[in-house]
């Protein structure tokens, strides 16, 4: 598909979303479109800031046993990430394979995604580099090189999974072992359970950059598809769902307002909200059954001393 016609389908699917979302008597949207390509730039902003433990806790473990995770990949591997991103903690791991053959960023936002390419391409001489632009919650090929040639390993760090639901992440697992094949293999970054206090401030800094970046989707809608949101008239809140142990993020409404989207108005009440996104947190013995469930085997684990945070090498 080209970038044309991607482009045009992505929007297509966004509208859809939009509309169904906020249609709904819980508001939401899906948190797959909190990333465009400012969206990226601040979520690279929040995993800097200093409440938000969870890129440098996986960071630090990354750092320390690279070569415990490059001898579990294997040499002449195929790191396929999902979701890249940057793919900065990526370079931890690529840097220290055996030989890699190639690596293959996943992301929805093709924009960011070829600067992702293009860093590792100048950092990895000799490293193919074959860029997917695709949503990986959904169904999608990768391409033909690169099911050809040799094991393929799923690298999926950043706690991502958290944000899919139960079902979605248990059909993204099926998914990666599609993909890989059997005598492939997963490395899967896990947020952990721990005090509330660290969770909240995690997803409500005092800088303000989260509430940006939440916010930022309303600014998303107005361009993409004709909004008339005031993005200053919804507040960031970041709340602990107990039943669903997540930590959401939700857009409330401090005022009675209608919204217009696409020619259609949203009714708004006072106190209500947009849920955008869920993360989810898990116990180390509970993900590894739920992987099990969905076709992979827990064969290596590294953690922090504090264990706040998990890494998985499923095979």
């Amino acid at each position: 598909m080209d970038a044309a016609l991607h482009e045009e389908v992505q929007r297509d699917a966004f509208r859809q979303d939009v509309l169904q979302g906020l249609g709904r008597s819980q508001k939401s949207l899906p948190s797959r479109w909190l990333y465009d390509a400012r969206g990226c730039e601040l979520f690279e902003q929040i995993t800097r800031l200093p409440e938000y433990y969870p890129t440098r806790t996986e960071t630090s473990i990354l750092k320390e046993h690279a070569g415990e995770i490059a001898e579990f990949c294997g040499p002449y591997a195929n790191l396929l990430e999902y979701g890249a991103g940057a793919g900065i903690k990526t370079q931890l791991v690529v840097g220290a394979l055996d030989c890699p053959r190639s690596y293959v960023p996943i992301d929805i936002a093709g924009g960011f995604l070829e600067l992702t390419a293009e860093r590792f391409r100048q950092r990895f001489a000799g490293l193919r580099v074959i860029p997917v632009v695709a949503d990986f919650t959904a169904d999608f090929s990768l391409p033909p090189r690169v099911l050809d040639d040799g094991r393929r390993v799923a690298f999926f760090p950043g706690s991502t999974l958290g944000n899919l639901n139960p079902k979605d992440a248990g059909l993204f697992l099926q998914r990666l072992r599609r993909h890989v094949g059997p005598q492939g293999a997963a490395i899967i970054g896990v947020d952990l359970r721990k005090d509330l206090d660290v969770l909240l401030a995690a997803y409500d800094d005092a800088a303000g950059v989260t509430a940006e970046f939440n916010q930022n989707i309303l600014v998303r809608i107005n361009r993409e598809l004709g909004g008339q949101f005031a993005a200053c008239q919804f507040r960031h809140v970041a709340r602990w769902n107990a039943m669903d142990a997540a930590v959401e993020m939700h857009l409330e409404s401090p005022i009675d307002q209608v919204v217009a989207v696409g020619g259609k108005g949203f009714g708004f009440r006072r106190g209500e909200t947009i849920h955008t996104e869920s993360s989810r947190k898990y116990e180390i013995k509970g993900f590894s059954e739920f992987a099990r469930r969905h076709g992979w085997h827990t064969l290596r684990l590294w953690t922090d001393p504090q264990r706040q945070f998990a890494v998985f090498g499923l095979i």
